[in-house]
C-alpha cells in the first residue's frame, strides 16, 4: 500500500512538473516571443521571498505581455481543462461507458444555450461577485444531463447507444436553438459565435476569476468521491451491499459534472472531446483506480488544453484558429476509434 502510494505521489509530481513546464511554454511562445528563462525570473519577481534571489531585466513590454495578455489566457487554458477531464471521468464511471463525455452527451450544448440566453437577455450582471453567465450555464447543462440520461435510462440500466443516440439529438436541438437566437440577435452574435466554436481569444483575469471557484468545488466534490467511483465500478448491487448510496451518490456526480462543464463552457464555449480524449489516455497509464485517475487526468487535461490553445494560435498566426477546432481534430477519430474498438471487443 505504501509503495503504490508513493507511485502515485511520483506520478503527480512528475505531471506537475510536465504542466508547469507547459504553462511556461504557453506564456513564451507567440507573436512576440520572449525566452523560456526569461518567463521563468518574471513570474518567480512575483514571489516575495525568491524575488531577491534573481536579476530581472527592466522591460516592461514583456512584463505586460506575460501579465496582462498570456498568463491570464494560460490560466484559463488550464482550469477549462481541468474542468472538461474531471468531468468526463465522472460521466465515464457513472455511466460506465468510455465514450461518454460533457460535448458528446449533449450537456455542452445545454451550457452553451443557458449562456446564450443570458448574453441575448443581458444577465451578464455580479451578484455578490459571482457572476451570473456561469451559473445560467450550469443549470443548462444540468438540465440537459437529467433530460439525456432519463431519455437513456430503461429501468436501472443505462444503454450505450441510446445514451449516444439521446445525447446527439438534444445536443442537435440544442444547438438549433442556438442558431435560433444568433438569427434573431444580431447584436450578440459574435459573442454568440465565441461560445459555439470554442476560443480562448476572449480570455481575462476576470474571466478566470468568474470560473475559478466553481471548478474548484466541482474538482473537490468528485475527488472526494473516488473511492465511491471505485466500489460503484463493481455493479450497483455490490455497491449497495458495500453501503454506498448509490443513487444519492449519482445525483451529486451529475450535479458537479454539470458544474464543471457550464463553467467550462462559460470560459471558453464550446470546446469538445477533451473530456473523452484525456480520461481514456490516463486510465490505460494509470489505471482504473479513481484516487489517481481523478487528479491525473485534470493535470494532463490542463496540460492538453494549453497546448492545443498554443496550436490555435501559432499554427497560422496571426490568424488564430478557435481551439475548439483543433481540440475537435484529435477528437473525432479518437472517438470514431472507440467506436472501432467496441465493435470488435464489445467492451
Amino acid at each position: 500500500m505504501i509503495d503504490k502510494k508513493l507511485k502515485w505521489y511520483g506520478i503527480i509530481m512528475g505531471l506537475v512538473i510536465c504542466l508547469t513546464v507547459v504553462a511556461i511554454l504557453g506564456v513564451s511562445l507567440g507573436a512576440t516571443e520572449i525566452s523560456f528563462s526569461e518567463v521563468s525570473k518574471i513570474l518567480i519577481n512575483e514571489i516575495p521571498v525568491l524575488s531577491e534571489l534573481i536579476e530581472l531585466e527592466d522591460n516592461e513590454i514583456n512584463q505586460m505581455i506575460v501579465f496582462q495578455l498570456r498568463l491570464p489566457r494560460v490560466l484559463l487554458a488550464g482550469l477549462v481543462g481541468v474542468a472538461l477531464a474531471t468531468s468526463g471521468t465522472a460521466f465515464q464511471a457513472l455511466l460506465k461507458n468510455p465514450m461518454a463525455d460533457p460535448y458528446i452527451i449533449g450537456i455542452s450544448s445545454g451550457a452553451s444555450l443557458g449562456a446564450a440566453l443570458g448574453m441575448v437577455f443581458n444577465l451578464d450582471v455580479n451578484i455578490l461577485r459571482f457572476n451570473t453567465i456561469p451559473l445560467l450555464a450550469f443549470i443548462g447543462a444540468l438540465g440537459t444531463t437529467f433530460i439525456v440520461y432519463n431519455l437513456a435510462k430503461s429501468g436501472r440500466k443505462v444503454a450505450v447507444a441510446t445514451l449516444l443516440l439521446a445525447g446527439i439529438a438534444v445536443g442537435s436541438f440544442l444547438s438549433a436553438v442556438v442558431s435560433l437566437l444568433m438569427v434573431f440577435n444580431d447584436d450578440s452574435i459574435q459573442r454568440i459565435i465565441f461560445w459555439t466554436m470554442g476560443s480562448l481569444a476572449d480570455s481575462s483575469w476576470q474571466r478566470v476569476g468568474m470560473i475559478w471557484i466553481y471548478i474548484l468545488i466541482g474538482y473537490v466534490i468528485i475527488h472526494l468521491l473516488a473511492k465511491d467511483l471505485n466500489i460503484m465500478l463493481l455493479g450497483e448491487e455490490s455497491a449497495q451491499s458495500l453501503g454506498i448510496e448509490v443513487e444519492k451518490i449519482k445525483k451529486v456526480l451529475l450535479l458537479a459534472g454539470a458544474l464543471l462543464a457550464g463553467a467550462a463552457v462559460a470560459g471558453s464555449g464550446v470546446i469538445g472531446f477533451v473530456g473523452l480524449i484525456i480520461p481514456h489516455i490516463v486510465r490505460l497509464v494509470v489505471g482504473p483506480d479513481h484516487r489517481i485517475l481523478i487528479p491525473s487526468s485534470a493535470l494532463v487535461g490542463a496540460a492538453f488544453l494549453i497546448l492545443t490553445d498554443l496550436l490555435a494560435r501559432t499554427l497560422i498566426a496571426p490568424t488564430e484558429i478557435p481551439v475548439g477546432i483543433i481540440t475537435s481534430l484529435f477528437g473525432a477519430p479518437f472517438f470514431i476509434y472507440l467506436l472501432h474498438k467496441k465493435k470488435r471487443t464489445g467492451f
